[in-house]
């Protein structure tokens, strides 16, 4: 297993992550039974960062997660949580389901925004009890955006208290955007950046601020969403891209990708993950599973070889910008250290 240094912390992660919202059935139900066997699928293909949040099915990825992770030597795998949405009981007689925020799970519980201090204790806490562990590695501002001033006042000094008194290993902030990550590399202490979907074959805006910053700090970015809500594993009409149906030109650019690919016999998916590890400052890139097939298809993917000269193409045909990074042979990336 390869070391990840984030900032002054040390955290043993390996540079694929296993997303687990699927495990809080994202979408649609997966049983309990899949849910274990897709973990173990990651772990015996050498992963051993895991990812999730109470978010996550209102709790329910957590407590897969730390069921499936439970016997397993605690020094041999990395855990990161996320902060700022506490689960707040409904009524007993409550119906329904919580579809509408993602997940198909019982509404039994509702979220409320939380980053003050005591909202970052009291999630934490309940996170640990839900994975069964007594601290977790990475512990992140999960989606801060309407939150940005009490997340950098209140909840950002309880996290760095945390990790001074060794409750955490590594802090940081997870988010669908650039800037304000950027903001929280220059005014905070924070070690690592969970950036979703800013940093794709489709949306390279991560490289105007988080990864120059980032790099420039000597802090490490995590990537997430590099598929692009799906549309970068086959693109086609109604194909998602950001939890919606692709823009017809964002179809059209994804298309195009898939055109130079096919001609270099590189499946889309496989140079969609090799893609970011073309910058200094990432780290790690973390894709969701909900089966052991889809863990499996990742670790071939992320392992196939990818000719120098698909990136040659790809800036050739203006599909990436004449500064981008690119992942050259030498160096690639694979799940086992």
């Amino acid at each position: 297993m390869r070391t990840m240094t984030l900032g002054g912390s040390t955290v043993g992660a390996t540079q694929l992550a296993l997303g687990c919202a699927g495990l809080g059935n994202l979408y649609q139900p997966v049983t309990d039974e899949a849910a274990l066997a897709t973990v173990d699928a990651a772990w015996d293909a050498g992963v051993r960062t895991f990812d999730t949040a109470p978010h996550y099915g209102l709790g329910l990825s957590e407590r897969r997660l730390g069921a499936a992770l439970s016997g397993r030597p605690r020094d041999t795998y990395t855990v990161s949580t996320k902060v700022g949405r506490l689960l707040m009981p409904n009524p007993a007689d409550g119906a329904g389901d919580d579809l509408a925020n993602g997940f198909a799970v019982p509404a039994t519980h509702h979220r409320v925004w939380d980053f003050s201090a005591d909202g970052v204790l009291r999630s934490l806490e309940a996170s640990l009890d839900r994975l069964g562990l007594d601290r977790v590695d990475m512990a992140l501002l999960h989606d801060p955006d309407d939150h940005a001033e009490q997340a950098l006042r209140e909840a950002y000094p309880a996290l760095e208290r945390l990790r001074a008194e060794g409750v955490v290993g590594a802090i940081g902030v997870g988010m669908n955007q650039s800037a304000l990550p950027a903001r929280f590399l220059r005014e905070t202490d924070i070690d690592v950046v969970l950036l979703a979907g800013r940093y794709t074959l489709l949306d390279q805006d991560g490289l105007g601020e988080v990864l120059p910053e980032a790099a420039a700090r000597g802090r490490s970015v995590v990537i997430g969403g590099v598929f692009n809500s799906g549309l970068l594993t086959a693109p086609r009409p109604g194909a998602a891209y950001d939890y919606a149906p692709a823009p017809r030109p964002v179809l059209d650019r994804a298309l195009r990708l898939l055109t130079v690919t096919e001609r270099h016999g590189v499946p889309l998916r496989a140079a969609a993950l090799r893609f970011p590890f073309g910058h200094p400052a990432v780290a790690c890139v973390l894709t969701g599973a909900r089966s052991p097939e889809e863990v499996r298809d990742t670790v071939e993917q992320l392992r196939r070889p990818i000719p120098d000269a698909l990136w040659d193409e790809l800036r050739a045909e203006g599909l990436l910008a004449p500064g981008t990074p690119l992942p050259r042979k030498q160096g690639d990336p694979q799940p086992r250290g």
